[in-house]
């Protein structure tokens, strides 16, 4: 960690905390929840919330790092980003923020709480904050490897801290999770104002902690499979169940709590959808393809841009000829997504086809499908009949001895936009289309990192400013992971 981040006093680590008082939703708010003049646990959890989902789902995060790693995207002018040049200020902004704004407020609502032991409410907000910690440090995780954990927030003490095993940090947050399960107790107050994703409902927190002990289980299920079947044994009953229980932050239609990656603040000039998603999508006959992309300008039809594709070659039209991401995709009211039910379902078909006594995978392979389909439906107010969900199956159905293709496309599809969650899952499953054909390409203009030759990077490389603010540590860390490079697995990828 830097000591740009690690020094703040604590006066100014809580002025990422909320200045209105007496909201309960977003919409209540005109100013900024990311630059509030009060500090109470109601207005760090807002803050936390809000700068968390404005990293991750911003078109310079979500947009050039996670979406064309997961390749839903292809950059127009910019397209190097596709042929994996790291741009190293959004790159340093994920980091900074995730770990300085976030993960900050959430370590303050703790702290604060400390001398209010015993008060009513106290234990379900910091139950809630833990919970939340544990979803950002398994991003941060995912996305770098070993990261600073166990000392991250000991700023008064320590402004260099060591970076920590991933395998050990999933390790200590699954027990977090838990603890916080037995904690949670919805005959108590929680936060009254100020939790965008569900209004301080108990029970709602307690079901996503079960779901993302569900989460990590699975991505750690060909690195410690014992490990990995019993959490998903023993919690996959009480995990989210439909669509309505999914974590969402929601947007608003106002400055500055729009969705952070929207056409209201300014045009659509970045992206165009790759064809390896509208290809795949469109030779489905997808429902939910108009609802991921929009129609051309030039022509008025869906079309894919290659991906990695350099605009210098002559062949490489205007960005008028390519599909930009749909309506829905940049509505200033897009919810930010934590974890939603098509998630859990494909979770337990992938958990059933291998083996672990969590029900039939084909039904929950289909219940994947079936939540997506109603999800995007109900969210676009488009119409998908039940009758276009039922043939869209019958195209892709459930096949055990090809599983790992068939849910991993899915899920995939399932995921969008959520550009970090499905570039973890292609690099975890490493999943090919149906059958056993390929579904990603290698960026069409050649690849810009000699270090990736596997087609996709495993990992962000470290902040620059990690190698002279925190050299030692930065040093091991590197040595640790097998070099700082973006082609280096991640231990759950060694598999």
């Amino acid at each position: 960690m830097t000591k740009m981040i690690l020094k703040y006093s604590g006066a100014l680590l809580l002025t990422v905390s909320l200045a209105i008082s007496g909201c309960k939703k977003l919409d209540d708010m005109n100013r900024d929840p990311t630059r509030p003049t009060t500090t109470e646990p109601q207005y760090l959890l807002t803050g936390a919330q809000k700068s968390a989902m404005d990293i991750l789902y911003n078109g310079l995060q979500n947009g050039y790092i996670a979406s064309h790693y997961a390749q839903y995207w292809s950059g127009n002018s910019r397209f190097v980003d596709s042929q994996y040049q790291l741009d190293e200020g959004n790159n340093t902004a994920l980091w900074n923020t995730l770990y300085s704004y976030s993960l900050h407020n959430l370590d303050a609502i703790i702290k604060m709480n400390s001398t209010k032991a015993g008060q009513p409410g106290v234990g379900n907000q910091n139950a809630i904050a833990h919970i939340m910690r544990a979803w950002l440090f398994q991003v941060l995780a995912d996305t770098y490897g070993n990261i600073p954990y166990t000392q991250a927030f000991q700023n008064e003490t320590n402004i260099t801290p060591k970076y920590d095993d991933p395998q050990a940090i999933y390790n200590s947050l699954l027990d977090t999770l838990q603890a916080q399960i037995g904690i949670l107790d919805a005959s108590q107050t929680s936060y009254n104002t100020g939790d965008i994703i569900y209004n301080g409902n108990v029970d709602s927190w307690k079901r996503l902690a079960h779901s993302l002990m569900l989460r990590m289980a699975i991505r750690m299920a060909d690195a410690n499979p014992q490990k990995a079947k019993q959490i998903i044994e023993a919690h996959y009953q009480q995990a989210i169940t439909d669509n309505g229980q999914s974590a969402q932050f929601q947007y608003v239609d106002a400055v500055p709590n729009r969705y952070p990656q929207n056409d209201k603040d300014r045009p659509i000039i970045d992206f165009a959808v790759s064809t390896t998603l509208m290809d795949y999508m469109a030779g489905l006959d997808d429902p939910r393809l108009p609802i991921y992309a929009r129609p051309s300008d030039a022509e008025k039809k869906f079309v894919g841009l290659p991906y990695g594709w350099s605009t210098s070659d002559p062949a490489h039209k205007s960005d008028a000829f390519y599909s930009a991401p749909g309506k829905q995709i940049y509505s200033a009211t897009m919810p930010g997504i934590l974890m939603g039910y098509p998630e859990v379902e494909f979770i337990l078909a992938e958990a059933a086809a291998r083996g672990m006594n969590v029900g039939d995978a084909a039904t929950h392979y289909t219940n994947g499908i079936k939540a997506s389909m109603h999800y995007w439906r109900d969210l676009s107010k488009t119409t998908i009949t039940e009758e276009d969900i039922n043939a869209y199956i019958a195209k892709v159905p459930y096949t055990a001895a090809d599983w790992k293709n068939v849910i991993g496309t899915q899920k995939w599809l399932a995921l969008y936009p959520q550009g970090f969650q499905a570039w973890f899952e292609r690099t975890r499953l490493k999943f090919k289309k149906p059958g056993g054909q390929p579904l990603f390409m290698a960026p069409k203009s050649g690849v810009l990192d000699l270090s990736v030759k596997d087609g996709v990077p495993y990992r962000l490389t470290y902040p620059i400013q990690e190698q002279t603010q925190n050299k030692a540590n930065y040093d091991a860390a590197a040595t640790a992971v097998g070099g700082d490079l973006k082609g280096t697995k991640l231990w759950y990828n060694k598999f």
